[in-house]
């Protein structure tokens, strides 16, 4: 989408019925401390959390989706909707929370509190999906979380390399039923090279098309490939939950289960835009990170306009002193990018 970023950044509310406890408390103590800062705009309600359950009837992929396919060395091919085709369409589909025609009204990316940037790719994605490539990394039999999927990519390479269970979350519920899972039963079609759990390293070398400088080769008037099959039988969708909210109610939400989910490897990509939304990201990576796990963040620089960025981020998780973060990748053009990694401390550092 061509569009630009909202620099008029609100700080999050929260409606008291979404959590409760401790987390309702710590929630009014940040929002109070933000609302000091004088010149905020009204906020946004933060999005109540709640899980999505695509599996209710025999759903499949539309007949007449238009879609992209990225493919990267040896990694099995990702495909996921032409998000061009999906704003000239926007009007067409149902908009509870009105992130479509907003968007499209503002003609921004970003709207703070209302919507954060799901329904587009981000260039930090293909960083991460090249660092992952290069670097062969395994997911068979580890837990994964997606968070701030978007379109769902990260997770959807978990998934096609043998990760044992796969969670998406972004904070917008129509970005969740409308990119997110139809991008995931895209991937789940018959005929589609798929790791077993063990993780077969290299499986589908030969049979995929390149992918140069980042670009993605559009697939145009084409359906999705293979055969359909009704998604709620498919194993690989079977593996899969899908959530939206905000990032403390999502917490909130999954602590209440028993056992509480802990993931092994926490995909995250241009999340950290905003440094209002630290405390919740910070605190979600530490309740979910499984012992010797791995965050993989992908970043800009700095995000112009809001204000965040990787150096003031890294501060902030130095400050924490929860996690120790290593580069992995730096890239020297334009803009800056980075990949890093966030791994508990040992008693000793």
């Amino acid at each position: 989408m061509s569009f630009c970023f909202n620099f008029d950044v609100a700080a999050p509310t929260t409606n008291p019925d979404d959590v409760d406890g401790n987390e309702l408390q710590n929630i009014k103590k940040d929002n109070a401390a933000k609302s000091m800062g004088g010149n905020a705009k009204p906020a946004e309600p933060v999005k109540e959390a709640k899980e999505h359950r695509p599996l209710s009837g025999p759903q499949v992929c539309p007949e007449d989706a238009v879609t992209e396919t990225v493919t990267i060395g040896t990694l099995p091919p990702l495909h996921f909707l032409n998000e061009t085709v999906f704003e000239k369409t926007a009007a067409e589909r149902e908009d509870g929370e009105e992130i479509l025609s907003r968007t499209a009204e503002q003609r921004s990316d970003l709207i703070s509190g209302v919507y954060e940037g799901g329904l587009k790719v981000w260039e930090c994605t293909y960083d991460l999906l090249e660092l992952v490539e290069k670097d062969g990394e395994t997911f068979g039999g580890k837990g994964v979380l997606d968070l701030g999927c978007g379109a769902g990519l990260l997770g959807i390479l978990a998934l096609k390399r043998g990760a044992r269970q796969v969670h998406f979350q972004d904070y917008n519920s129509t970005v969740i039923d409308q990119v997110t899972v139809p991008n995931v039963i895209l991937n789940c079609q018959e005929g589609d090279d798929v790791d077993s759990e063990d993780d077969t390293e290299g499986s589908n070398k030969g049979k995929m098309q390149e992918r140069d400088c980042c670009k993605v080769k559009e697939v145009k008037d084409e359906k999705p490939p293979a055969k359909k099959r009704a998604v709620e039988q498919h194993p690989l969708l079977a593996r899969c939950r899908f959530f939206s909210g905000d990032w403390r109610t999502f917490l909130v939400l999954v602590k209440k289960e028993e056992p509480q989910p802990k993931y092994d490897i926490i995909f995250t990509s241009e999340t950290i835009y905003n440094t209002a939304y630290y405390p919740a990201l910070h605190e979600t990576l530490h309740s979910l990170l499984a012992p010797g796990g791995l965050v993989y963040l992908a970043t800009k620089s700095h995000y112009f306009g809001v204000g965040g960025g990787l150096h003031l981020f890294e501060t902030f998780v130095e400050q924490r002193g929860v996690f120790s973060l290593h580069h992995l990748w730096d890239g020297e053009e334009g803009l800056q990018r980075h990949v890093v990694v966030l791994r508990f401390k040992k008693e000793n550092e």
